[in-house]
């Protein structure tokens, strides 16, 4: 695939499908003869896996370590497991945090419904 197609597929910028690959988040890609890059479907797959962490919410240096630690081998799935496990924890903690964002935000709202029905309850004219 080209460039183009996985920036489409995805939904990154070509930009940011380059940056990923120049700090090591995917695989270098291999180019044709004429330059053009062409992804694989591993590549693909590291796409993938790098957009669904970031829209998580996890730093592009955990990504950089993981990533790094995946090429060293099976010698540093230990050390894979339980960087995961505390993105995991922290992630909890900020849908905790977004939780209680919600919830004061939904508030806030009703707070205002409810005065606009106030203000159009004193509004009304009362039936003679």
């Amino acid at each position: 695939m080209t460039i183009t197609e996985v920036s489409e597929k995805f939904d990154l910028p070509q930009d940011t499908l380059r940056y990923y690959e120049r700090i090591g988040l995917i695989p270098r890609v291999n180019r044709n003869k004429s330059g053009i890059r062409d992804y694989t479907e591993e590549n693909c797959k590291w796409v993938e896996f790098i957009k669904c962490m970031r829209g998580a919410g996890l730093p592009i240096e955990v990504l950089i370590e993981y990533v790094g630690l995946f090429q060293q081998g099976d010698k540093t799935i230990e050390a894979r497991k339980e960087l995961v496990i505390e993105q995991r924890k922290q992630l909890i903690t900020r849908m905790a945090d977004m939780k209680k964002t919600l919830e004061r935000l939904d508030y806030k709202i009703a707070s205002y419904e409810q005065a606009v029905v106030e203000k159009e309850k004193a509004l009304r004219k009362p039936e003679d």
